[in-house]
């Protein structure tokens, strides 16, 4: 009886495991869409709750100027908390889902929306301030007709980087297996699978690149006097 040869090994970029691989692309493309739009979300309202929280803060530390010491050394004394450490405590509060990671990255983001609210604010001009109460402006319509609109580019600015900063911080949510594309990055990274590797980091930066764009599209938008001012 004539013995069965022996199969002959496939060769495409997954078998020879290259770090450029158009059929790791094409066979996992609904994997990494998934992974995509989970860390979009995870970034979108993780950005969103430290805005809520940071805006009555900022508004406070504003009011009364002996708490803004106790608001900006809190705020600042959580992001130098591992990220790591920081989930691991949230975990008996929010459990093993992507609530501890959103929680997580929102207050980290404290430190920087605090910090620019603040510094916004103080760069409107007193004597706007003061045309504007001559006008009868009370404190609530001063504060968002006047002040706000005029501290925005400053606070846009905050944002553009708490964001950027979150798309990174995600990843650190794959120890909960609620990271986004840190999930197959990790995965790959212990597997040695160069293409998901370096495919889920091109993403990452991507990400990054593009939500960036937005929010400086979106400051044009909604700051037109400011581009009339550069032209």
């Amino acid at each position: 009886m004539t013995p069965l040869a022996a199969p002959t090994p496939v060769d495409n970029c997954l078998t020879r495991n290259d770090w450029i691989c158009g059929l790791y692309y094409s066979s996992r493309a609904s994997e990494l869409a998934q992974a995509l739009l989970q860390h979009l979300g995870i970034v979108v309202v993780s950005v969103l709750l430290g805005l809520v929280i940071a805006f009555p803060l900022s508004l406070l530390a504003r009011r009364y100027r002996r708490l803004e010491g106790v608001v900006v050394g809190s705020t600042t004394a959580i992001y130098t908390i591992p990220s790591l450490a920081l989930f691991s405590l949230l975990v008996p509060l929010t459990g093993l889902g992507v609530e501890t990671v959103v929680i997580g990255l929102g207050l980290y983001s404290l430190t920087i929306l605090v910090r620019g609210m603040l510094d916004g604010f103080r760069g409107v001009p007193a004597d706007v301030r003061e045309s504007a109460a001559g006008m009868g402006y009370g404190a609530g319509r001063m504060l968002f007709r006047v002040e706000l609109p005029l501290a925005l580019p400053t606070i846009m600015g905050s944002l553009r980087v708490a964001t950027v900063s979150a798309v990174a911080l995600t990843t650190v949510g794959a120890i909960l297996d609620e990271g986004g594309l840190g999930d197959l990055l990790v995965s790959g990274q212990l597997s040695n699978f160069k293409a998901e590797v370096l495919a889920t980091s091109v993403l990452c930066v991507l990400l990054a690149i593009v939500l960036d764009l937005l929010l400086v599209a979106t400051q044009r938008l909604m700051t037109p006097w400011t581009r009339s001012r550069t032209a």
